[in-house]
């Protein structure tokens, strides 16, 4: 089951939709539901929308709606180097670096940072950012696991994590620089419920970028390579940590393009998790 957020020409204020079929979907709006977060609390969720799915709701087509960013007020944090990829990609960014991202990855307390607050993240067809002041940036395509307010994992949507690997790797305590700026992060377009984290593992992640209509990279990873399980990232997320909104946390990514690669104004990124959908977004300079 998938959860989205939307308006449209007729309701042009954020609804909530869950997906009826792959392009039509119910306004959940029109039967009451107009909070996202407050759904997501629900103790039952997937018997909630199994119930809400069959009520007397508004039925709309996709092409009819805009696709908004599938969090409200929810921190986004990210967790790094959680695939072996990415740990040498990291390490790759400079010597200055590369032991503290060795280290890491073998320790018992992973990476994790604030990357966004939920209403400042990308929705599908919007544009993300890379900063005037730097010169390598790349997309990041993950995973994101989505908590309720009371820390319970209750869906998962995609997440582009772009990052601007020349000012992280010039010293560490530049990340915050690197990966959190206006326009860094992109959510969506679904938040899929009702799915076990042996399920998930079974997906693939690709990423695809385009310049001028033509792809100039591509690459494919799997949920499973994903070191650390999902339960023990959120243990350590929410360790001296509330989420009175909830918290949405990227996983990492394992699809990395090689050194030589930067995004350019224009490219187009285009991030598909098998089992949630497609995220895509127009690069721009923030």
């Amino acid at each position: 089951m998938k959860l989205c957020r939307f308006r449209s020409a007729h309701r042009p204020w954020p609804c909530i939709g869950l997906l009826a079929t792959a392009d039509t979907l119910v306004d959940l709006s029109s039967v009451g539901v107009d909070c996202l977060t407050t759904l997501l609390d629900s103790p039952d969720l997937v018997a909630r929308l199994q119930s809400l799915a069959t009520a007397p709701a508004r039925h709309l087509k996709l092409s009819e709606v805009t696709l908004l960013s599938p969090v409200e007020q929810q921190e986004v944090w990210a967790a790094g180097v959680t695939y072996l990829r990415s740990k040498k990609a990291r390490m790759e960014e400079s010597d200055f670096s590369a032991t503290a991202y060795d280290r890491v990855y073998d320790a018992p307390r992973p990476e994790i940072f604030f990357k966004s607050l939920g209403e400042k993240t990308v929705a599908t067809g919007g544009d993300v950012g890379i900063r005037a002041d730097a010169k390598w940036n790349v997309p990041e395509p993950e995973l994101a696991l989505v908590f309720n307010r009371r820390g319970e994992r209750v869906g998962y949507t995609i997440g582009n994590d772009m990052s601007s690997r020349d000012i992280e790797g010039e010293n560490l305590l530049y990340l915050p620089q690197a990966k959190t700026y206006r326009a860094s992060c992109a959510l969506g377009p679904f938040i899929t419920v009702g799915v076990s984290e042996t399920a998930a593992r079974e997906w693939t992640i690709g990423v695809q970028i385009e310049r001028d209509g033509a792809a100039v990279f591509s690459g494919e990873t799997g949920v499973g390579q994903i070191k650390r399980s999902f339960d023990e990232l959120a243990g350590w997320l929410h360790r001296s940590q509330t989420f009175p909104q909830g918290a949405v946390l990227l996983t990492g990514t394992g699809v990395v393009p090689a050194n030589e690669f930067t995004l350019a104004v224009g490219d187009v990124v285009r991030i598909r998790i098998s089992g949630i959908g497609e995220l895509v977004n127009r690069v721009a300079v923030v």
